[in-house]
């Protein structure tokens, strides 16, 4: 299984050669085996990258984000086909009903928020117990709207009521960076099993490319708060505060009571949703657990 995630921030010419993944930049050149890389990502617009090299990315499933000029997160390559039996798995996807989605949705909220409760609770903020409470609230399908409730609360509590998540700051461009590589990271577990980012549970935007990451993503969301509030942030987000950010990935949750990388815990959790909405069976979904 892929487990690398590689971050090139510097001007750079990158290729393929005998199953490596070469780097040359001015001062040096980087070998990196092809089948460890998870996710890449493409920091810098000066550099340039082979034809060849993005066909190998893909057809290993690797994810790979691009940034813009000014190293935010712009695109991303995701093969088109992920699994043999991909039209099967579409069809499939196309047939999920409406009952079966507002369950596995109103699973994924509670979740959601679940952990922001518990991240205030780490931190000794006293509002998660008010944040736990809209977790037995809701209902199929959030009918009722306790995701909203609960995240104004949470970022309110853990942020002070004069931060917005709307602002243009550096806790605001933090957060973004983190999603986007989490998103990246849960399309490819998607894309990887067969399915199409574009038909989601919840989100249904005809101009979202990725609506069913979208609404994986939500539980996740937690760990890249807590991960951007733990860096010494400055007045803008730095390369250096990225690849930090990027890191997260790697670093440890608690899956079925067992430690491993926020990496492998998606892609368990994703199979997992994935098999619940086939099959309609809930009690199968897996979630992660803090390592604290």
């Amino acid at each position: 299984m892929s487990w690398r995630v590689v971050v090139i921030s510097s001007r750079a010419k990158i290729e393929l050669k005998l199953g490596y993944l070469v780097v040359r930049t001015v001062d040096e050149t980087r070998r990196i085996l092809i089948d460890d890389i998870s996710v890449l990502v493409i920091e810098n617009t000066g550099c340039s990258i082979t034809g060849s090299l993005l066909e190998a990315l893909w057809k290993k499933k690797t994810a790979v984000l691009f940034c813009d000029s000014g190293h935010n997160p712009g695109a991303q390559l995701l093969p088109c086909y992920g699994s043999y039996d991909s039209s099967s798995r579409i069809m499939s996807q196309i047939g999920w009903s409406k009952d079966i989605k507002d369950r596995i949705w109103g699973e994924i909220v509670k979740e959601k928020i679940r952990k922001q409760a518990e991240c205030l609770a780490h931190y000794g903020i006293p509002e998660s117990e008010k944040v736990l409470s809209y977790a037995s609230d809701v209902q199929p399908g959030d009918s009722t709207n306790r995701e909203g409730h609960a995240a104004k609360v949470y970022f309110n509590a853990l942020l002070g009521h004069s931060f917005s998540r709307a602002d243009e700051n550096t806790i605001n461009a933090g957060f973004n960076y983190g999603y986007a590589i989490l998103l990246t990271a849960i399309c490819r577990e998607i894309i990887a099993a067969g399915y199409l980012t574009q038909i989601g549970v919840n989100h249904r935007n005809p101009y979202n490319q990725f609506n069913l990451g979208s609404d994986f993503i939500e539980p996740f969301r937690p760990l890249v708060d807590m991960k951007v509030l733990s860096l010494p942030l400055e007045e803008r987000l730095t390369p250096e505060l990225k690849i930090l950010i990027v890191n997260l990935l790697n670093e440890q949750v608690i899956v079925r009571g067992q430690h491993t990388t926020v990496l492998n815990a998606i892609s368990i959790y994703v199979r997992a949703l994935l098999a619940a909405l086939d099959t309609g069976i809930t009690e199968g979904i897996i979630f992660y657990s803090y390592g604290f």
